[in-house]
């Protein structure tokens, strides 16, 4: 099973820097509400988005 933890600090957070909790939190939520659900393809989804594949 993937992990989302794994490919956030993979993909998203590798050698990133953060002035703020808050812009850290920002960076997150725009990574997983609107990148990983609407735009990264999943090998095991037959190389479909989350949200295309629940559809």
């Amino acid at each position: 099973m993937e992990s989302i933890w794994g490919k956030l600090k993979q993909e998203w957070l590798n050698g990133k820097h953060f002035r703020t909790r808050e812009s850290a939190k920002r960076a997150i939520f725009w990574y997983i509400e609107v990148y990983y659900k609407n735009y990264r393809l999943h090998e095991t989804n037959g190389y479909k988005t989350p949200r295309e594949y629940v559809v």
